[in-house]
């Protein structure tokens, strides 16, 4: 994804909002870099591939209009894997909050001008995000919840934590404790194993899927 000025990010996120409520879809956490990783909900298993659509086709809209440029801003299509919510959810919250330090951009997250941590973690409100239900049983108050969420960051994200969090995303598998796999797997083994193209989503097993987190990354 590319910005390039502050109005870029805020327009993203905008697009980004419209187009989560039309596809039924709840944004859970997200950090706006070179890329933009995203952790989303929806009842409907075919509503992130349409929200990743939707928002990627308006943004460049606007930025082609804006800077008077053609063509896409990005190369393929977007990554994603399954995750285990009661297991994963505020894990991977924290992987992708993380991201800007990760990279070298700051030193602590809260100092990154466009993460999802600025609302779970401090006072600013953002339109875009809504409260995952594992993220209300934080605190009985905001300020509760930003407190413990703050806690989730006094350590760093090792190796045994980062590894299926990438290469589930990065091959399309399944992110959780041998529980949930097992509970899964019969219906949906390919998967468990890989999911080469977004998952056969006309599948009935599939489509009986309800309440599983999913994880985008635009390239």
């Amino acid at each position: 994804m590319v910005f390039f000025a502050d109005d870029d990010y805020r327009r993203y996120l905008a697009d980004l909002a419209a187009a989560a409520r039309r596809c039924g879809c709840a944004v859970r956490a997200y950090v706006l870099t070179n890329h933009v990783p995203l952790l989303v909900t929806s009842e409907d298993t075919e509503g992130p591939s349409r929200l990743m659509q939707a928002v990627g086709r308006r943004y460049v809209g606007y930025v082609n209009k804006t800077y008077r440029r053609t063509g896409t801003l990005r190369a393929g299509r977007f990554k994603s894997g399954l995750i285990d919510s009661d297991a994963y959810l505020l894990t991977r919250s924290r992987y992708i909050e993380l991201n800007p330090v990760r990279v070298g951009m700051v030193q602590h997250p809260h100092e990154h001008r466009w993460p999802s941590y600025r609302y779970n973690a401090c006072s600013v409100t953002y339109t875009v995000l809504s409260e995952h239900q594992l993220y209300r049983s934080l605190g009985t108050s905001p300020e509760e919840r930003q407190e413990a969420h703050r806690g989730l960051f006094a350590g760093d994200l090792d190796d045994v934590v980062l590894r299926p969090i990438r290469s589930g995303t990065e091959e399309g598998e399944v992110i959780g404790n041998d529980r949930f796999r097992a509970q899964i797997e019969p219906a949906l083994r390919r998967w468990v194993i890989r999911l080469p193209h977004g998952g056969d989503r006309k599948s009935q097993a599939f489509r009986q899927q309800r309440k599983l987190n999913i994880y985008g990354a635009l390239p």
